[in-house]
């Protein structure tokens, strides 16, 4: 497959092994994005001024808490606490945040699918528009999805690769499924989706196998038997049906 240039990261994350390919470049984005947040970028005044009106949500402040750049952190900190102090009384009186008041974005990257518009998965759900690192990862996925779309519409090696791989989680599946139902020719449409729900079937039973016996390994009947692929069970059945990476350590700055 002659691969183009935006098409690489989602070929790479396919390629990867890994449980779900979107969850693979959600980490990746989404840590790639604290750390340039939290880099020398902190000290670049559009950089600050857009840190300043949108801020961070609960989950990512956190995250840069943890990321462990604390002169960085306080910088950010002092900006966005000044602007919204500046801003206070004016948005309190409307009851409203400061970052409400912000123009929203608009658009796809390749005119398919604006950002955010897939509701079930985990760019599209649980974020705050009010949050820097949020708004990234809602620009960014519109680009993911189109380029799965792109290359199941355009290169036939691609949902062969797919039909091979572990599949997805269960929100990014449907994620894909309908980005492809909505930008795809009738006849096209139907054998991606053939392919897709008889790869993730498959795929489904896999995880379900590995769980059922973590918990049958505990009956002491079975305790000198092998894990077969069970160790790992509980984490990966986590990402299957919500996506993420339960197991993960911390994110640290190296």
């Amino acid at each position: 497959m002659k691969e183009k240039l935006y098409t690489i990261e989602v070929m790479d994350a396919v390629k990867s092994g890994d449980e779900c390919p979107c969850c693979y470049l959600e980490r990746k984005l989404e840590q790639d994005t604290i750390s340039f947040t939290l880099g020398s970028s902190y000290m670049e005044d559009d950089i600050r001024a857009e840190t300043d009106k949108t801020g961070f949500c609960r989950k990512h402040t956190k995250m840069m808490y943890d990321y462990g750049n604390y002169l960085g952190n306080a910088w950010i900190l002092k900006t966005r606490m000044k602007y919204l102090r500046d801003h206070f009384r004016e948005t309190a009186e409307k009851g409203r945040t400061p970052s409400e008041a912000q123009p929203k974005a608009r658009g796809g990257i390749l005119g398919l699918i604006k950002p955010g518009s897939a509701k079930t998965g985990t760019f599209g759900t649980g974020r705050q528009e009010e949050c820097y690192v949020c708004k990234k990862l809602e620009e960014t996925y519109g680009r993911i999805m189109n380029t799965f779309v792109y290359l199941l519409k355009t290169e036939p090696e691609f949902l062969d690769l797919l039909e091979k791989s572990k599949g997805f989680c269960l929100p990014h599946f449907y994620d894909v499924l309908n980005a492809c139902m909505e930008n795809m020719k009738e006849e096209k449409r139907e054998t991606v989706k053939r392919v897709l729900i008889d790869m993730m079937e498959r795929e489904l039973a896999r995880i379900q196998e590995d769980i059922d016996w973590f918990v049958e390994k505990y009956d002491y009947k079975n305790e000198d038997a092998d894990w077969k692929n069970s160790r790992d069970a509980v984490p990966r059945t986590m990402q299957k049906i919500t996506g993420g990476y339960p197991a993960d350590p911390i994110f640290r700055q190296k």
